[in-house]
């Protein structure tokens, strides 16, 4: 309960900082936006999933009256907000349901529960409601990269990208070449990532009502972890990437006006000296590192033990994340690999913790931490040199990073429980002749 207590205060806390720091910029930070969710619409996903994650530590009646409720409360202010006039944003219809729910299972744990009953329901309600802050609190983080860090560092990373042969400029053309069924797939995907989360962590967490407790470790620890440290990065590494960058932009930011040049995906940026340039305010520096290959790396880790059909759905959603923020742009390919070494480095650290902190867990950490650093080292100060020597350049980036892989397989490997001996039958003697 303690740790909970911690998570709960330090959430409480980067709440507050974000806010007066978002409203420093002038803009609404992560209280004001959960705050007038309650009436207003807001995005609905992570609202749901967060009660979905509630939903566990309730009974088959109770997920039934949970839903129904959430969903008559979205009914009655729709109905409302039709009846005034009122215009809601797109694709945001509902979601305010699910808060009063998550907020009414707080008050009943409060008021209606004792003992064991009362902690568990509150822990559901502290990870629904983590989840929808910590969505929150990364949606504000990206505003404030944009309004603070108004030069972006995205021509050192293309010329480090030469090293491994400008990826994102060959997925690129292939994704184009793969016309409107894969761009669609891979855009659902791509936007649908925080869903197959839930889906993974949904099953880890399956057993939690029947054995009254959470599991030691779970999908969802990781995944709020990655989101509230990798915005960090983003300050000290600002970049947009190759779409607006060497593109006309996305998603309603950026322009070839804001451009370095109009040159991605079909003509490789030129190898030559890189130096920091002015984008625009809007877009979010949220390339280094790849939080969605972050995010992507995590399910995989996480459907490993899992059934063979969520095996292959993790397995499918990380080539396809991989491939979507390459082909679509959004990333360099020095960026996933800083990705899939920061993530395991945040498993690694809570797999550890968990266990308790020993000699190969604090190498593995320690090793995964400074791999990373020496990645952003090179990557700011090296990329020239990286860029004129691929044949030793991007070796080297793939075995850095293949090197955490291996060392967080090998030392979690042991630490995994032996399986338990099968028992063998015992021979029966053979009953005399009558």
């Amino acid at each position: 309960m303690a740790v909970w207590s911690l998570a709960g205060v330090l959430a409480c806390g980067l709440l507050v900082g974000l806010e007066i720091a978002a409203r420093h910029y002038g803009e609404p930070g992560p209280v004001t936006t959960l705050v007038s969710g309650v009436v207003s619409t807001p995005k609905p996903g992570p609202l749901y999933g967060g009660l979905a994650l509630l939903m566990v530590v309730l009974s088959r009646r109770e997920r039934f009256i949970a839903a129904g409720a959430a969903v008559g409360v979205d009914a009655v202010f729709a109905l409302l907000r039709w009846a005034a006039g009122a215009d809601s944003a797109e694709g945001q219809f509902f979601g305010s349901g699910a808060l009063w729910v998550m907020l009414g299972c707080a008050v009943i744990a409060c008021t209606r529960r004792t003992g064991a009953e009362r902690v568990l329901l509150l822990k559901g309600v502290g990870l629904g409601l983590l989840l929808v802050a910590g969505r929150k609190m990364g949606d504000t983080w990206l505003v404030i990269t944009a309004k603070a860090r108004p030069e972006v560092l995205d021509p050192y990373l293309a010329a480090a990208d030469h090293a491994l042969g400008n990826p994102s400029w060959l997925v690129g053309r292939l994704v184009q070449a793969g016309g409107p069924v894969a761009d669609q797939v891979l855009h659902l995907v791509y936007a649908q990532l925080a869903v197959a989360a839930v889906v993974v962590a949904l099953y880890q967490l399956r057993r939690v009502r029947a054995e009254g407790r959470f599991p030691r470790h779970h999908l969802v620890r990781t995944f709020l972890l990655i989101g509230l440290l990798g915005p960090a990065v983003y300050m000290i590494f600002p970049v947009v990437g190759p779409v607006f960058a060497y593109g006309p932009g996305a998603s309603g930011t950026g322009g070839v006006e804001w451009a370095v040049a109009d040159l991605w995906p079909h003509t490789p940026p030129p190898l030559t000296l890189p130096h920091p340039v002015t984008y625009d305010q809007i877009t979010p520096r949220n390339c280094m590192p790849s939080l969605h290959t972050a995010w992507a790396t995590a399910i995989f880790v996480h459907t490993r033990n899992a059934p063979r059909i969520l095996r292959h759905a993790g397995t499918f959603w990380l080539i396809a994340t991989l491939t979507a923020t390459l082909g679509f742009g959004y990333h360099y390919g020095v960026d996933l690999l800083a990705g899939v070494v920061f993530a395991l480095t945040i498993e690694a650290a809570l797999r550890a913790y968990d266990r308790g902190w020993d000699r190969a867990g604090v190498r593995l950490v320690g090793y995964g931490t400074v791999v990373f650093v020496a990645l952003l080292v090179s990557y700011r100060w090296l990329p020239l040199d990286m860029g004129r020597h691929p044949a030793l350049a991007g070796p080297l980036l793939v075995l850095a990073a293949g090197s955490v892989v291996y060392g967080y397989l090998r030392t979690t490997s042991r630490w995994e429980p032996a399986p338990a001996p099968t028992p063998q039958p015992q021979p029966q003697p053979e009953p005399e002749p009558a």
